[in-house]
C-alpha cells in the first residue's frame, strides 16, 4: 500500500525551500520608475503548479520591470486542486497549469476565456536523490526501485499532480508500477516531493528539471534526466479565467509569459519551448 503522507512539513518548507507553504498567497512587486509601464496598475491574482515555485521569482520581477504600477500575488500548488478552487469560482486572473487538461477543461466548462490558452512551457523530469552512495548512472529507476537501500521513493499524487503523472507512466514504462508501491511517497504536488527528497523522508524520487536547476538547488544532491519518450508530452498551458478576461493587468502578464523574455526564463530553468503563437 502506498504510503500517503498527509501532513504538510511547513517548518521544513520555510527553512528548505524558503518560501510560504503552497496555501498562502505571496503578494510580490517591484518598482522600476525609468522603465515603461503599459499597466499603469492593478493586481493580478495567479494560481501557478509547484514545478514554478522558483522560476516565478524570475518571472514576476521581469513583468513587473515593465509594469511597475501592478502588483502579482502568486500561489502555487498542484494543478488538479487549482483546477478544482477556479472551477468552484476561486477568485484568481490567470491559471498557470503544469498540463494543458486542466486549462482546456476550464475553458470548456465556462471558468475560463478559450482564446487566452497559451502554451508556454514543455516540462522534463528527473531522477534525484541527495544519497552519495545510489548509482544513478542509468535513468531507469528500476534498480533503486528493487535495491534494498531505498525504502521510500518520492512522486507527487498521479491522481491530481501532472508531473505525477508523468513518474507514474515513467515507473510503467520500466515495469516498475506496481513494485513500486510498498515505497512510493507521494507528495501533493511536486515540489512537496522534492521536499521529502531533500529533507531525508525520501531516499530519491522523480521531480521536475525545473526544481533542480533553481538557484537554491542546484547544487544539492544529484540527478539524471528521464527520457522524454518514457511519459506523454507535459506540455504546459497558461488560460486567463473569466474573472481575469476583464484584467488588463493580467492579459499583460500572460502576453509576458510568451514574449522573448518570459520565453528566455522558462528554457534557463530547463523547460523546452513550444513554437511561438503567432
Amino acid at each position: 500500500m502506498i504510503r500517503r503522507i498527509l501532513i504538510v512539513f511547513a517548518a521544513a518548507l520555510l527553512l528548505t525551500f524558503g518560501r510560504t507553504p503552497a496555501a498562502a498567497v505571496v503578494p510580490v512587486s517591484v518598482a522600476s520608475p525609468s522603465a515603461p509601464a503599459p499597466a499603469t496598475s492593478g493586481t493580478v491574482m495567479v494560481a501557478a503548479a509547484s514545478d514554478l515555485i522558483y522560476c516565478l521569482d524570475a518571472l514576476h520581477a521581469g513583468f513587473l520591470a515593465a509594469n511597475p504600477g501592478v502588483t502579482v500575488k502568486a500561489s502555487t500548488g498542484s494543478s488538479g486542486n487549482f483546477f478544482a478552487q477556479i472551477s468552484h469560482g476561486a477568485p484568481y486572473d490567470v491559471f498557470l497549469s503544469a498540463d494543458v487538461r486542466y486549462p482546456r477543461e476550464l475553458v470548456t466548462a465556462g471558468a475560463a476565456h478559450g482564446p487566452s490558452l497559451t502554451l508556454y512551457a514543455i516540462g522534463r523530469i528527473v531522477v534525484w536523490t541527495l544519497r552519495k552512495d545510489l548509482d544513478l548512472a542509468n535513468p531507469d529507476p528500476s534498480a533503486l526501485l528493487r535495491g534494498a537501500d531505498v525504502r521510500w521513493f518520492a512522486i507527487a499524487n498521479p491522481t491530481h499532480a501532472p508531473y505525477g503523472r508523468a513518474a507514474q507512466e515513467t515507473l510503467e514504462k520500466v515495469g516498475m508500477w506496481k513494485m513500486a508501491q510498498p515505497k512510493l511517497v507521494l507528495g501533493e504536488n511536486i515540489a512537496q516531493a522534492a521536499q521529502f527528497i531533500q529533507t531525508g523522508h525520501a531516499d530519491a524520487g522523480i521531480v521536475a528539471l525545473s526544481l533542480v536547476l533553481a538557484p537554491q538547488l542546484q547544487n544539492v544532491g544529484r540527478w539524471i534526466e528521464i527520457p522524454a519518450d518514457w511519459h506523454a508530452p507535459l506540455e504546459q498551458a497558461a488560460v486567463l479565467t473569466m474573472r481575469g478576461k476583464s484584467n488588463p493587468a493580467a492579459t499583460r502578464y500572460l502576453e509576458f509569459l510568451r514574449s522573448p523574455a518570459g520565453r528566455e526564463i522558462f528554457e534557463q530553468f530547463g523547460f523546452r519551448l513550444p513554437p511561438m503563437n503567432p
